[in-house]
């Protein structure tokens, strides 16, 4: 006997897998730093073909860090920025109209380590200098945020730009900084080498963010752009949201064996396990829904206050600087 098929439940099917459908011209992605694990969905979702199969053509472009990647949103150089949500906030204090529309982490990755003698814990880097990716980024901003809830002024150690691969791999186990920001897969191969470097602050476990930022979750690896470009983009917007959310899915659901196996090549270390190991703790930070809640929006503010008078001067209505709209 023929069985006619349920149509309410094939066009559901075809919406949600975008059906081949093509949305607008390639879109050209901006990401700050596109080896480092903590923006790994956005290449990955390339490489399963998730934009594609959701609509959209990409063109993923590398940048030494997130704010290379936001001067080429804002110069038009780039459509979207694979970055730091913490960008979004910055950009409203300037009266920039950004919004992040899809989040990647639930937890930022980033992760405070000391190599010198005599730096236990972070009241200890006072008089001492720290390597952040680089001046006024978010590594920077986390840095003064941990020094001043710990009693210090955010000058009372000095900062040192050694970005976030090889270079900070050198820094810290050379002896040219003193502790720095790191994330995944540069801390790894730090601490490799470094076998007594001390961790003093890690923000890639739930226990971690909610004492460094006395929440549960912290909105940092996101897919953001302006207001304008989204307004004029819905569909391409809507399907770059879908195609992060499938790679997410996909990222939980699979062993961290084959998701390294479905990395770049480039993306790899010489050593198998240290790359595991890396990706395990990446699939707990995983965003489960792709949503930013208010409470955790306003926890990114409040970092901001520290650092910038700008966003401590101007009346944000941060509930523009991100949407959900685009994940329904």
């Amino acid at each position: 006997m023929r069985h006619c098929p349920n149509w309410a439940l094939v066009a559901a099917f075809l919406a949600l897998s975008g059906c081949g459908r093509k949305t607008d011209a390639t879109v050209r992605i901006a990401i700050g730093g596109q080896a480092q694990l903590i923006y790994l969905a956005a290449t990955l979702a390339e490489e399963l073909g998730y934009y594609r199969d959701a609509g959209v053509a990409v063109s993923l472009i590398d940048f030494p860090g997130g704010a290379k990647a936001l001067e080429a949103v804002l110069g038009g150089s780039a459509d979207v920025v694979c970055g730091f949500y913490d960008h979004t906030i910055q950009m409203a204090a300037q009266g920039r109209d950004l919004r992040a529309f899809v989040a990647m982490l639930r937890y930022p990755g980033l992760v405070l380590v000391a190599a010198s003698p005599g730096i236990n814990r972070i009241e200890d880097l006072k008089g001492r200098t720290v390597g952040v990716s680089a001046a006024g980024s978010s590594t920077h901003l986390l840095l003064n945020h941990l020094l001043v809830t710990h009693g210090l002024k955010p000058d009372d150690a000095s900062t040192a730009s050694i970005g976030m691969s090889a270079t900070a791999v050198a820094a810290i186990t050379r002896g040219k900084v003193d502790a720095a920001i790191m994330t995944d897969p540069a801390l790894a191969i730090a601490r490799k080498q470094l076998p007594s470097l001390r961790i003093l602050a890690d923000t890639r476990t739930a226990e971690g963010v909610r004492g460094a930022f006395g929440v549960d979750s912290y909105p940092s690896a996101v897919l953001y752009s302006t207001r304008a470009w989204q307004d004029a983009h819905p569909e391409s917007t809507r399907s770059l949201a879908r195609a992060i959310l499938r790679t997410l899915e996909w990222m939980r659901s699979h062993s961290a064996e084959e998701i390294r196996a479905r990395m770049p090549v480039s993306f790899r270390t010489d050593d198998p396990e240290m790359d595991l190991e890396g990706l395990r703790s990446l699939q707990n930070m995983l965003s489960p829904d792709g949503r930013i809640t208010p409470e955790s929006a306003a926890a990114v503010q409040q970092v901001l206050r520290i650092s910038l008078d700008a966003v401590r001067a101007k009346a944000i209505d941060v509930g523009s600087t991100h949407t959900d709209q685009f994940l329904k």
